[in-house]
This record gives structure tokens, sequence and C-alpha cells, in this order.
């Protein structure tokens, strides 16, 4: 975890005493998060966290969807919305603009609103890429974002910051094999949301590249529909190579995963991607499409090339996007917002 506020893992935990005194408890114990159903598979990965996520369920309300399924992890935990104000909870981590500029007032009690809070930015700025005040500007609030692109772009005022990089678990029974002589690209509703997801240079390699297009919506491009997420690992280990023709967008979760099933990717050197792609060691990247073309090619042409390549995508997405270590970050996060607001209550 990277942090521009200091950021601490007391080995005692201050907590609040039903009597608003704070007491000091000699090991630290599972928080209660309130936070909100945003990002599905991000969510069940920030389970890994040693925490419980209460998540608000309103049937008419979009957002509050709360668990998403059944095998969902045992700590991920189901609230109705108008039990909230009346439930006990050590932070609140908002996960969305809507949850900042509405669902706090809506739903939140005063005393609530006051928690130690958290706000996981998970994309960057849409409206300017570097101009961009976040809605978040507050001193008592930690803004935590997924890729360090997505912090130096975001204006984040006089709100600490910190990053806490993806963790993905490595997905079971899918290794690469790579013997479709094709590449996949993996992004959903590509063609409602157009030239920022890289509708048009999908449609631009595919006259010159074999590409096959998954996800929801996909087929609107002529794709082959939606892959349920446990069967995706071992859909794409088949494909010669990952293509993400995507601008402008956070890093995503399926590139990791893709990654670590040993798969190259191919991307547009843009957002995180040109960090998280090593030229010629995990994959390629680039912002001319022209020599991209090529690069796939060449990997059509040379299964051995492609194997190479993906045994370092493996390597590179073990060392950087462990699981454990997201768990670990996201633990240190928690505990430290909580543990500073104790502090302050003491003072």
């Amino acid at each position: 975890m990277r942090a521009d506020s200091s950021l601490e893992h007391p080995e005692t935990l201050v907590v609040q005493a039903e009597n608003n005194r704070t007491v000091a408890a000699d090991a630290p114990r599972r928080l209660r998060v309130l936070t909100w159903h945003v990002h599905g598979s991000y969510l069940q990965y920030l389970a890994r966290a040693p925490h419980d996520f209460y998540l608000p369920v309103a049937p008419d309300r979009d957002g509050y969807a709360g668990r998403g399924a059944p095998y969902w992890p045992a700590n991920l935990l189901d609230v109705a919305a108008e039990d909230v104000p009346h439930t006990a909870f050590d932070c609140v981590l908002y996960q969305s603009h809507r949850n900042w500029l509405e669902d706090r007032f809506e739903l939140l009690g005063n005393e609530q609103r006051g928690l130690p809070s958290v706000f996981l930015e998970h994309d960057p700025p849409r409206e300017h890429p570097t101009d961009t005040a976040h809605p978040v500007d507050d001193p008592a609030v930690l803004l935590v974002h997924v890729t360090p692109f997505n912090a130096l772009m975001w204006d984040s005022g006089q709100t600490p910051t910190a990053v806490v990089e993806h963790g993905v678990p490595v997905p079971e029974h899918a290794r690469y094999t790579g013997e479709l002589e094709r590449g996949l690209v993996v992004v959903n509703n590509l063609a409602r949301r157009g030239r920022r997801l890289g509708a048009d240079v999908f449609e631009r390699v595919r006259g010159r590249v074999p590409l096959d297009l998954v996800g929801m919506g996909s087929e609107e491009l002529g794709g082959l529909g939606e892959v349920p997420h446990d069967e995706l690992p071992a859909f794409v280990a088949r494909y010669r190579f990952l293509f993400n023709p995507i601008r402008y967008t956070s890093l995503g979760l399926a590139v990791i995963e893709t990654m670590l099933i040993g798969v190259p990717v191919v991307a547009l050197a843009t957002t995180e991607y040109a960090t998280a792609i090593e030229n010629g060691v995990s994959g390629y990247v680039d912002t001319d499409v022209e020599r991209l073309c090529e690069a796939m090619e060449r990997l059509l042409d040379d299964p051995d090339e492609a194997r190479r390549l993906g045994e370092g995508a493996r390597r590179r997405a073990h060392a950087r996007f462990s699981i454990d270590r997201f768990a670990a970050d996201w633990d240190r996060v928690l505990r430290s917002v909580v543990s500073q607001q104790g502090r302050k209550l003491a003072a």
C-alpha cells in the first residue's frame, strides 16, 4: 500500500465503549464496516480482509442489492436499509459518488455520518483528466485510490489519500493453453460505452486480426455474449492473447485475472496499463494501434513467444497483485482510521 497520509497498524486498537469512554483492546477485533454493493468482484476480494462488511438492502433502490449470491463470503452481511440508522458500525466505506453525495444523508443517522470514513474511488476523473476536484474534500476522510494513476489525476483537495492496488486470487483449475489462434476482448457493454472503452479501436483491429468479444451486451457488436465470472478464466486460457482496447478507465480486474493464468496481454499504453504490462516481458503496450496489430500478428504466428510472454504476465501479476497483500493493506487502512478516530475522542 502506498499512502500520502500516515497509516498505522497499531498493536492496541482504541475503541469507543458504550458509555462513550475510550478503552484499549488487548487484541485487534473484527470491525463492523458499512459499505455498498458497487463492484461485485471487488467486493468479494475485499471480504478477504478480516472484518465484517454490512451491505444495505432495499429492493426499490439502485445500488442496494446486498449480497450478490449465496456462495459469496460469509463476512458480507445484508442489512435492511431501514435498519441501518439503528445498527452499530465502526466505520463507513463509501464506494461511489452517489454514496457520498446522497446515500449518507438519506440512509445514515447523524452520529453515523460522524463515524470514521473511507472513500474508495474506483475510477479516474471523467469531466477533465487533470482538473476535476474530487467530491470528497474533507480532511477527516481517507480517500483510497485503486491505482497510482488515478491518485495522480484526481484533485483531492485537502483530503488525505492512499493507494491500495488491486489484489486478485489465482483462478483455480485454469492455466494458459493458447491453442485458439485468436485474440479475446473482455469488455461489458462496449457498444454503448463507445470511444472511452475503445469501441472504435476494437472495430479497427478486428478488421485485421481475428478477435472475439465477450461481456454483457457484446452481441450488439457481433460478440459471443456474457461468460459467467467463474467460467471466464478457463474460457480466456484457450486464446492466444487478451487484447484490451480501452483508452481511459481503471485497471480492470479481468485483465489481472487473465495475467494470473499466464495469458499475454496487448493493450493501449494508457492509464495504469502502461506500468502493469512490460513490453516484451508480459505482453505489449503502445499508443500506436498499428504497432499493436503487428505485435498481435506475431503472437498468432509464434505460440512459443506467446507462452513466454504469458509466463512473464503470470509472474508480474503474482508479484504486484497478490490477494494476501491486498487483504493486509485493507486491514491496515480500516484499523488505522478507526484508531485515529479513537485517539481524537480520547483527546
